[in-house]
C-alpha cells in the first residue's frame, strides 16, 4: 500500500526581525533546531548520492526528520516547493531558502512499485512460462544439436513449464483459502457485533463520551449481574488506565436490575458532575467520570422503559453538556453574575471558554501530581480593567502556583494550551518507561517558569478630572490585583506644566470648556510603590494615555525597606485640546499596570494548596484525586471595576 505525506515546513525564525519573546521565542528556537537537523540530513543524503561511503543520516535527532525519513531517503518520489519573499528586508531569508532547496534537489530517490512476495513470485513465474513458450514456438534450440538432444531439451522445457503452472495453481489455491478464512472471520465478527447489539438492548452498560463525536460510543462496558470492579489491575471487569485511575478505583453493583456505584478511598468519581464518596444509585443516562479522562454514560434498558412509560423526555447526553454540568457544579457556570435568561452573548462565550479549559486544567494538575512537579494550576478570570483596558470581556487565564516557593504566574489560555500538549507528551514518555522523559533543561520543562519572569502585580486607576480644571493631583492609590485584593500602594501625581515643563500650581479654570482649542502640558509622575508582596524583588509600571499605541514604561526599581523608589515622570503635550480629549479627561482614567519579578525561593511552601499536595508521593497514582482539593473545586477569581 502506498502513502502520501504532505508536510508544511515552517520557515526559519529570526527573533531580531519578528520581535518574539517568551514561549514564542522558545517555539522559534525549536523550529530552527528542527530545520538545522533537516539540513544536516539533506547534506548527508547528498554526499551519499555523490558516492561518499560510511555516511549516516541523523534521522533520529528530531521528530521532523523522523517523519520525513521515507520521503527523503526511502522508496518514494518527493517534491519540494520553496516559497520566497520579494521584499528586500527578507533578502537573507530568501537566499537561505534557495540554498536549502538547491541542496534538497541533489537527493536522488528511487521509487519501486510495492508488491507482496506472493504477487512478485506469481509474476516472475508467468514471465518465465512466457519465455519457455516462446522458445518452444520458435524452435531455436535445434540449431547445432542432434534430434535426440533437441527432443530432450523440449521435454525439459515442457516439464519446467508444467512445474511452473502447478506452482501458480497451488499459490492461487492458497490465496483462495486465505480469502475464505478472511470471509469466515468477517462473518464471525459481524455475528459477534449482532449479538452485542442484542445484548445492549437488555443488559445495563456504560458507553463512552468523547470530545470528538466520531469516537463517542466506541467503547462499551457491560455491567453484569453481581459485582464489577473498575481499575487498572489485570483481570478487572472494567479495565481503565490513565490519569488518576487507581488500581482498585471503584465497584459497580448490579442487583435485581438496580445499579449502584461505590468509589474506593482517594478515588475521583463524579456522577452528573457531583463528586461521589459513598454508594450512589445510577439511573439511565447518568454521566459517570472516572478520574479525569474517562467519561461514560449509563444505558439502563429497564430504567429507560420505565421513564418512557411515565411520559418523561429522554435526551441523549453529549460531551459538551456533560462538561458544562461539571463546570456548573464547580461554580463556573453563572460566574458572570447573570444566572437568568438575560445572559449576554459575552457571558455565553465566556462560559463556553471555561467549559473548554476546565478538563485541560484538571489533566494538567493530575499530570503534575503523578510526575511530582510540585506545581498547581487554577482557572482565573481577569477583567479588562485589570488588564489595563477600559472595556471588553473578561479573559480566561490560568494561574500557575509553585508549591515550593509560593510564587505565582498568570498564563494566557493560548500559552497554557501549548504547555498542556507538552505536558501530555512528557507524561506519555513517562508511561512508556523512557529514561529521559524528564527534561534535563529547565527551558524545555512545560511545568517550569523562571522566577525572573515578569508577573502582573495589579493595576491603579488614576482619574484625570482635576486636570480638566488645570489642578494638580497628588495621591497614594491602592494597587488591586485581578481578585480585587490590595497588593500595595502607588504614589502618583499629575501636574499641569508650561511648554518648558515647569509646573503650574496657581492657574486653574472654573469651566473646562475654556480649554478647547488651547494647548495643554502636564506631567505624570510615579514616585514610589510600597507594601508590595514580600516575594516581589523588583517592580516597574507601564501605562497609556488617551490614544497611545505604545505603553510608557518606567525603569525597574529595587526594594528599599518596604518601598520601591520609582521616581518616574513623563511630559505630555496636547495641542490643541479637542472636545474628544476633554471628554476623556472628565470621564476616563489612566490605567497604570504594576509589574514585578519575584524572589527565587520566597514564600511559604505550598501555602496556596492543600497540605497533602506538597507531601512526597508514595505512589504515582495513590493520591491523584487531591490535585483540585478535597472537594474537587478549582479556584476562580475575577474583579470588575
Amino acid at each position: 500500500m502506498s502513502s502520501i505525506n504532505l508536510v508544511d515546513l515552517a520557515g526559519s525564525e529570526r527573533s531580531d526581525i519578528s520581535g518574539t519573546s517568551g514561549d514564542r521565542l522558545k517555539e522559534g528556537s525549536l523550529i530552527n533546531q528542527s530545520l538545522s537537523t533537516l539540513g544536516n540530513v539533506i547534506k548527508c543524503l547528498t554526499d551519499k548520492t555523490k558516492g561518499k561511503q560510511f555516511v549516516v543520516a541523523p534521522y533520529r535527532e528530531s521528530i521532523l526528520t523522523k517523519l520525513l525519513k521515507n520521503a527523503l531517503g526511502g522508496n518514494s518520489k518527493t517534491a519540494m516547493i520553496a516559497t520566497i519573499s520579494p521584499a528586500d528586508i527578507h533578502y537573507e531569508e530568501t537566499l537561505s531558502a534557495l540554498r536549502f532547496a538547491n541542496k534538497a534537489k541533489n537527493i536522488k530517490t528511487t521509487a519501486v512499485v510495492n508488491e507482496s512476495q506472493t504477487d512478485k513470485l506469481v509474476r516472475e513465474l508467468r514471465e518465465e512460462n512466457q519465455k519457455l513458450l516462446d522458445m518452444l514456438r520458435r524452435g531455436q534450440m535445434g540449431i547445432g544439436y542432434t534430434e535426440e538432444e533437441v527432443a530432450e531439451m523440449r521435454h525439459s522445457l515442457e516439464e519446467q513449464l508444467k512445474k511452473n503452472q502447478e506452482e501458480m495453481e497451488k499459490m492461487n489455491n492458497s490465496w483462495q483459502q486465505r480469502l475464505k478464512e478472511a470471509e469466515a472471520q468477517n462473518k464471525l465478527k459481524l455475528e459477534e457485533e449482532r449479538q452485542e447489539q442484542e445484548r445492549m438492548k437488555s443488559v445495563p452498560h456504560l458507553w463512552n463520551l468523547h470530545e470528538d463525536p466520531a469516537l463517542t460510543g466506541m467503547v462499551t462496558h457491560f455491567i453484569i449481574p453481581g459485582k464489577s470492579k473498575v481499575g487498572t489491575l489485570k483481570g478487572t471487569e472494567i479495565l481503565l488506565s490513565g490519569l488518576s485511575i487507581l488500581p482498585d478505583h471503584a465497584v459497580i453493583y448490579n442487583k435485581d436490575g438496580v445499579v449502584n456505584v461505590r468509589p474506593n478511598a482517594d478515588a475521583r468519581l463524579l456522577v452528573n458532575g457531583d463528586e461521589v464518596r459513598s454508594d450512589k444509585m445510577l439511573r439511565h443516562n447518568d454521566r459517570v467520570l472516572f478520574g479525569h479522562n474517562h467519561l461514560y454514560v449509563l444505558h439502563h434498558p429497564q430504567d429507560l422503559a420505565k421513564q418512557l412509560r411515565e411520559g418523561r423526555s429522554v435526551e441523549k447526553p453529549t460531551y459538551d453538556a456533560a462538561q458544562q454540568e461539571i463546570a456548573q457544579h464547580l461554580g463556573l457556570i453563572g460566574i458572570t453574575g447573570n444566572r437568568s435568561k438575560n445572559r449576554t452573548q459575552d457571558d455565553l462565550l465566556l462560559e463556553e471558554e471555561l467549559v473548554q479549559v476546565l478538563p485541560h486544567v484538571n489533566q494538567a494538575n493530575a499530570i503534575s501530581q503523578e510526575l511530582e512537579k510540585r506545581v498547581h494550576f487554577d482557572i482565573i478570570l481577569v477583567a479588562p480593567q485589570a488588564r489595563g483596558l477600559s472595556e471588553g470581556r473578561a479573559e480566561v487565564c490560568v494561574k500557575l502556583v509553585d508549591c515550593i516557593s509560593g510564587n505565582e504566574w498568570v498564563w494566557s489560555k493560548n500559552k497554557f494550551t501549548n504547555r498542556k500538549y507538552m505536558m501530555a507528551e512528557m507524561y506519555e514518555h513517562y508511561m512508556e518507561g523512557q529514561t529521559d522523559w524528564d527534561a534535563s533543561c529547565k527551558d524545555k520543562d512545560p511545568f517550569w517558569e523562571a522566577s525572573d519572569t515578569e508577573v502582573p502585580i495589579g493595576t491603579v486607576h488614576v482619574y484625570l478630572q482635576s486636570l480638566a480644571y488645570v489642578i494638580e493631583l497628588d495621591e497614594t492609590l491602592a494597587i488591586t490585583d485581578f481578585r480585587g485584593a490590595e497588593q500595595g500602594y502607588l504614589h502618583v501625581a499629575v501636574v499641569p506644566c508650561d511648554d518648558q515643563g515647569l509646573e503650574r500650581r496657581e492657574d486653574f479654570l472654573e469651566n473646562p470648556q475654556e480649554m478647547i482649542g488651547k494647548e495643554l502640558h502636564f506631567k505624570i509622575k510615579i514616585l514610589s510603590a510600597k507594601n508590595l508582596p514580600t516575594k516581589i524583588r523588583t517592580c516597574f509600571c507601564k501605562y497609556k494615555v488617551y490614544l497611545d499605541d505604545k505603553s510608557t514604561m518606567t525603569h525597574e526599581s529595587l526594594q528599599t525597606g518596604e518601598t520601591h523608589d520609582i521616581n518616574h515622570q513623563h511630559l505630555f503635550t496636547f495641542n490643541p485640546v479637542t472636545k474628544q480629549f476633554l471628554s476623556y479627561l472628565t470621564n476616563s482614567s489612566v490605567v497604570i499596570e504594576v509589574w514585578g519579578k519575584q524572589e527565587r525561593g520566597s514564600g511559604e511552601q505550598g501555602s496556596l494548596l492543600p497540605s497533602s499536595s506538597t507531601e512526597p508521593l508514595s505512589s504515582a497514582r495513590s493520591s491523584a484525586s487531591d490535585v483540585v482539593g478535597a472537594n474537587g473545586h478549582i479556584t476562580v477569581a475575577f474583579v470588575i471595576f
